[in-house]
């Protein structure tokens, strides 16, 4: 295995199901894999996308703090949301959490999650700098 790629686990069931890390970090980049508003199997803000993309945004942001990163060093977002309605709620979490950092990002409609109740997946990409692995 390359030693300039360093993988974090958690707990996530889907990760050991379809065998994905949460973030991977390679060279300067840390890529956090989709991230859904869920605490061990409790989903939180049920029914509310600003909620859930609050909760996925800092579980996704915890998985940063492995690489002593935070929010700074977001350089890319990604949201996912179920349903157009959201959109305003959804971007007015990403403006409270990232609004002084300004990372690209992209939000995107998609038809449905593996959990139905999910209305928020998120995807983070941090830059590392002149970090070393």
């Amino acid at each position: 295995m390359n030693e300039a790629v360093r993988r974090v686990q958690t707990d996530d069931p889907w990760a050991e199901t379809i065998g994905s890390a949460r973030a991977v970090a390679a060279g300067d980049r840390v890529l956090v894999a989709g991230t859904m508003p869920f605490t061990g199997t409790v989903l939180q803000g049920e029914g509310d996308p600003y909620e859930q993309a609050l909760a996925a945004f800092g579980n996704a942001l915890e998985a940063l703090k492995a690489f002593d990163l935070g929010a700074d060093s977001v350089i890319r977002t990604r949201m996912y949301l179920t349903h157009l309605r959201d959109v305003e709620a959804v971007g007015r979490a990403h403006k409270e959490l990232f609004g002084d950092v300004r990372p690209a990002a992209t939000m995107l409609v998609v038809s449905r999650f593996a959990d139905s109740r999910v209305l928020v997946e998120v995807e983070l990409e941090a830059f590392r700098g002149a970090q070393t692995p």
